[in-house]
């Protein structure tokens, strides 16, 4: 309604291809042309790879619609009972990924045969004699021009013609006769297949079908993650795919393309003799910040109309920044690069301010809010994406929580020897990829872990380099930090100083002392902290190397020290109530629990991390030495 807020009426639209296109903004100006589509839609590329919500089924969804490709098409989207025909099927004397190569050649050649029956009728107003043998052959196999009946009602047609015999008869082919000299069960279906594979590429030239006078007939291939098992026979499948799209492409020519829409998980675990024959034909979906604002933008625009521009967005119904991070840096810099994330974090910050709080703009502490439960959604999100190729992930969590989110291999090593026992007796099959390497790869592959290289953090499917040996310094993905419980970088115990802003407040304290000229050995004492304090942060700003995530947070929690004294006029401390020597002895078991933190991090030496720790304990000693503590007091304090 126009008299609604206009929060009210803002939505990302939904998070699955198939419901955006009948109730949401994919057709309606939310589609966001990316390489990947222009790739497919101009027949470049025949594989389109990427991870789940990276957006392959939204292109699907936009070539299917009347805004998409402009000629006939048909998807293919296999259930689990047309896996399960499909994983079944085998031909004596042909090895598995080639009889699967076969039924999916089948499919092919009868959706290209009903196409062309209807389409000799529509589109040319004749039908020459190859496509009435066409039609024919649909007819006697019981494969209707209608497109009618289950595609696994269909596989199992074609599954007994190719192991049995199909009816040739509309090709001048009698399969009793003609076929019987065939030496093996395979070899007996492959001839079958190439007489209805000819007959459909005849027809093709007698109509002039070429791609040149009508668009090519587009056939795609997508959601095939819902019938996949990580099994021999699941990758069979899979790879009998790519090899029957690879040889139709070449048989039908400029006729017919072919779109196979893949996740990344599976297409990368298949290894076969010809895998490297289609590089040339993929495409892997990648999403950059800057894209995924344009397609934040793009969808919004859509549901309240073009007149929002990016700065009502992101400046007035958004607030410009969260814990002074930049508002577009924090929010897309917390979702793994691809749409699903962005339109989920985003609705939800939408869900928590209009209607759990009724406000028309959002807060910094609806985005936090909304944050923590999208941390919490992607955890578990990331245990269902890989329970099939790796069913252990949900387990390998618990090594994280409750710790900093920067993470060293000596650190994880410890802490993995702890859990390894377990893990091996839970999934015993995976006991090879259960190692700390192994573990490692596996985080780093889903995204879990960046890597650190130089003075950056990389994640996967950024440079395409996978960890090497010699790396030793991880982060958790932002995504998963709140979930977690890791949002600070290194599991540094906060320094909790004796507070006097009470006793300042209740003015339990002379103003006069402040004025004093000269100071007193409390003074001195506390003038000697502030300066041991900045001793401390100057050797962290001079460790370079270190991850400047960790370099803030050490910095931070010397810092709550340097305020807590900066609040102690000069000459207060007696009628404020504050022991100062007691004061310097805590801290300086403060400054004892930081260095064995800090070496117990597992940092490396080349960050410097060293040269830090070292100078934390010579102002520990420091400290307890002018205090009086245990190792004594010089008595000097004319320096200060």
């Amino acid at each position: 309604m126009d008299d609604e807020p206009l929060l009210a009426r803002v939505h990302f639209g939904r998070e699955d291809a198939e419901r955006d296109v009948t109730e949401g903004l994919l057709l309606r100006g939310g589609f966001l042309p990316n390489p990947a589509y222009r790739a497919a839609l101009s027949g470049r590329k025949m594989l389109i790879i990427g991870r789940k919500g990276s957006g392959k089924s939204a292109i699907c969804m936009r070539l299917m619609s009347d805004a998409g490709h402009g000629g006939g098409k048909v998807l293919v989207t296999p259930d689990e009972a047309a896996g399960e025909e499909i994983r079944r099927f085998e031909l004596q004397g042909l090895p598995g990924d080639s009889a699967k190569a076969l039924i999916w050649r089948y499919v092919f050649a009868v959706h290209a045969a009903r196409h062309l029956v209807t389409h000799a009728k529509d589109a040319h107003g004749k039908r020459p004699d190859s496509v009435k043998a066409l039609g024919r052959f649909l007819k006697q196999n019981g494969e209707g021009p209608d497109g009618g009946g289950r595609l696994v009602e269909r596989l199992a047609q074609g599954a007994r013609g190719l192991q049995g015999s199909l009816s040739l008869e509309a090709f001048g082919v009698k399969a009793s006769v003609d076929l019987a000299q065939s030496p093996s069960e395979g070899a007996r279906a492959a001839r079958q297949l190439e007489v209805v594979e000819q007959g459909v590429a005849r027809a093709f030239a007698d109509l002039g079908c070429d791609g040149v006078v009508h668009p090519p007939l587009l056939l795609m291939v997508d959601q095939l993650e819902q019938v996949w098992s990580a099994e021999p026979d699941s990758n069979s499948m899979v790879i009998g795919l790519l090899l029957a799209a690879k040889y139709a492409a070449s048989l039908y020519g400029r006729s017919v393309r072919f779109l196979l829409f893949l996740r990344a998980d599976i297409y990368d675990s298949l290894s076969f003799g010809e895998g490297d024959k289609f590089h040339g034909d993929e495409l892997r979906i990648a999403w950059t910040e800057q894209a995924l604002r344009d397609l934040a933008l793009a969808r919004a625009q859509a549901s309240v109309g073009p007149g929002l521009t990016e700065e009502q967005l992101w400046k007035e119904l958004f607030p410009q920044s969260v814990g002074g991070e930049e508002i577009t840096a924090y929010l897309f810099g917390r979702c793994l690069p691809r749409p699903r994330d962005a339109i989920q974090f985003l609705n939800a910050c939408v869900e928590k301010a209009w209607l759990e709080h009724e406000r028309d703009r959002i807060t910094e502490a609806d985005v936090v809010q909304a944050g923590r439960q999208f941390s919490e959604w992607k955890l578990k999100d990331l245990t269902s994406e890989y329970l099939v190729a790796h069913p252990f992930l949900r387990n390998l969590f618990p090594l994280f929580q409750n710790n900093g989110y920067v993470v060293t291999r000596a650190g994880l090593a410890h802490r993995f020897e702890a859990a390894a026992a377990t893990l091996h007796h839970d999934f015993p099959a995976y006991a090879n990829v259960l190692t700390l390497s192994g573990v490692v790869d596996v985080l780093y592959g889903v995204g879990f872990l960046g890597v650190r290289r130089g003075s950056g953090v990389v994640y996967a499917g950024g440079d395409g380099l996978p960890v090497q040996p010699h790396e030793t310094e991880f982060q958790v993905h932002p995504c998963f930090r709140a979930a977690l419980g890791a949002t600070r970088a290194i599991d540094l115990r906060c320094f909790e100083p004796q507070r006097v802003d009470a006793r300042i407040a209740s003015g339990n304290f002379s103003p006069g002392a402040s004025g004093m000229s000269s100071l007193n050995r409390d003074d001195r004492l506390l003038m000697q902290l502030a300066r041991s304090c900045h001793s401390i942060v100057a050797q962290v700003g001079r460790a370079v190397a270190l991850t400047p995530d960790v370099r803030d947070e050490i910095t931070g929690q010397v810092n709550r020290i340097l305020d807590d004294v900066s609040r102690i006029p000069p000459g207060a401390a007696p009628s404020m109530g504050l022991d100062v020597d007691e004061y310097l002895l805590t801290t300086a078991h403060y400054f004892t629990t930081l260095a064995a933190q800090l070496r117990a991090g597992g940092l490396e030496e080349t960050t410097g991390i060293g040269d830090v720790v070292r100078r934390v304990e010579e102002e520990e000693r420091r400290l307890r030495r002018s205090a009086g503590g245990s190792y004594g007091s010089s008595g000097n304090l004319s320096g200060y």
